[in-house]
């Protein structure tokens, strides 16, 4: 099935063709480990989730990585001010951040790099830069030369005069351009490494090209993804790197997902309206949260709100409520709820998806579904061809959004009392069938 992705590179949707057929790799850039992540961050872990999920849905192998910056000025800040080592306060936010990722219903990536164990490869890839004249040093610090990338500015879709006017010129620096960005920093505070250069730390834009070319041969992938906001000068700057190195933009595919805001304005710390992932999953759960994320296009805006959870929390319910009947109905009958082998209807929802992972119009197709479950199950509650394809087409959809739901699964003694209050009531015995009725409330049967 043909998949069509809209590319930051490009500026176009454009049909998806991997590197290598029927297999998939994708990086996505991962967090500060300094504090606890706020929902933005959530937004590309659920973005990217899905497409995995997708891909892997139509037959693909993925390799999927995603990365912790375990190193950083925030970092060693944040140690300071809980009186732990820096190791100690990435070990805890890390630990947070893989809660908070298991909690909204996320896979977890086949690789999960980290700054401190990829130092000697950061300190080789740079290194290189400085042999071949990309990089230079300067008292101890490394930057990279921007003029020496012809087409630096291809992803943001900015040219290189006109960052230069816009651009802050620091009279102390040493830099050759106030373009060119840090690679490696000499420092005397914090963790520190050494160097060819001085005892110090990477800079951020390093990192995510040095892992992805350490666990992809080549450094050559299908897609990388992340935040709108990574766009410049994150991504622009990784891909300027590997042209100088390897002359290609590391992935084909280059993916950015939308802001988030609160209550209509844009989230931020200086507006003090920051919410934290632990904290709304807390409160509404993780289907409700991913729901929210997912009921917007990936690449526009999502915007939070207590009025806006609560109505998501409602149409998770209902999303729910038919599912769990579903799953009843054909215990009930002992159809079981592991595997089927007929072609599900499915079909709308999951080119809804291959068009570059469009979630709203997936969701108007699993609304759909919903739709003629219900009147199916009051309907023709006894056709079981029916009812067992339509619970197997919405298993499928749910499985693709990554929607949780715990099954009741039924024991013998449940459906032992189902027929026996199928029995009472044939019975009229209706004092005895309230009862049963009861417990099987109880159990989540009715």
């Amino acid at each position: 099935m043909e998949v069509k992705l809209y590319n930051s590179l490009t500026n176009q949707k454009e049909v998806f063709k991997p590197i290598k057929e029927n297999e998939v790799t994708c990086y996505v850039c991962g967090p500060t480990v300094y504090n606890f992540v706020h929902i933005g961050n959530m937004r590309p872990v659920v973005t990217f989730d899905i497409l995995r999920r997708l891909f892997i849905r139509l037959g693909n192998k993925v390799t999927f990585i995603s990365n912790f910056t375990d190193i950083d000025d925030k970092i060693i800040k944040q140690a300071k001010e809980e009186g732990v080592s820096e190791k100690e306060i990435a070990e805890k936010y890390i630990e947070a951040f893989e809660q908070d990722r298991e909690n909204i219903h996320s896979l977890k990536p086949d690789y999960q790099p980290r700054v401190t164990n990829t130092m000697k490869d950061i300190v080789d890839f740079i290194d290189q830069l400085v042999q071949k004249g990309f990089a230079y040093e300067v008292n101890g610090d490394v930057y990279f030369r921007v003029n020496k990338i012809k087409d630096y500015g291809t992803l943001s879709n900015m040219k290189i005069d006109d960052l230069v006017v816009g651009a802050r010129i620091d009279e102390n620096s040493l830099k050759e351009s106030p373009l060119d960005f840090t690679l490696w920093k000499k420092t005397e505070e914090g963790i520190k490494f050494d160097s060819p250069w001085s005892m110090g730390r990477p800079g951020w834009h390093s990192e995510c090209v040095v892992m992805i070319n350490k666990l992809v041969p080549g450094g050559h992938i299908d897609i990388h993804g992340g935040g709108f906001d990574l766009k410049f000068p994150h991504h622009e700057n990784e891909i300027a790197q590997e042209e100088a190195l390897h002359n290609h933009k590391i992935a084909n595919y280059w993916m950015h997902n939308g802001f988030i805001n609160v209550d209509n304005v844009k989230m931020s710390k200086s507006l003090g309206n920051v919410k934290r992932a632990v904290d709304l999953l807390k409160e509404y759960g993780g289907n409700t949260v991913r729901f929210v994320l997912i009921n917007s296009y990936y690449r526009t805006p999502v915007n939070f709100s207590d009025e806006l959870l609560l109505s998501a929390k409602k149409e998770v319910e209902k999303i729910e409520q038919t599912y769990l009947k579903l799953s009843i109905k054909l215990q009930l009958a002992g159809i079981s709820l592991d595997s089927y082998d007929k072609e599900l209807k499915s079909n709308e929802f999951i080119d809804a998806l291959c068009d570059d992972l469009n979630t709203p119009n997936a969701l108007t197709e699993m609304y759909k579904t919903l739709k003629e479950a219900n009147v199916a199950l009051r309907a023709n509650p006894s056709d079981l061809e029916l009812l067992t394809q339509l619970f197997f087409t919405l298993k499928d959809m749910i499985d693709l959004l990554g929607l949780k739901f715990d099954l009741v699964k039924l024991t013998a003694e449940d459906i032992a009392l189902y027929e026996e209050y199928n029995l009472s009531k044939a019975n009229k015995d209706f004092e005895k069938s309230d009862q049963l009725r009861k417990i099987l409330i109880e159990r989540k049967i009715f």
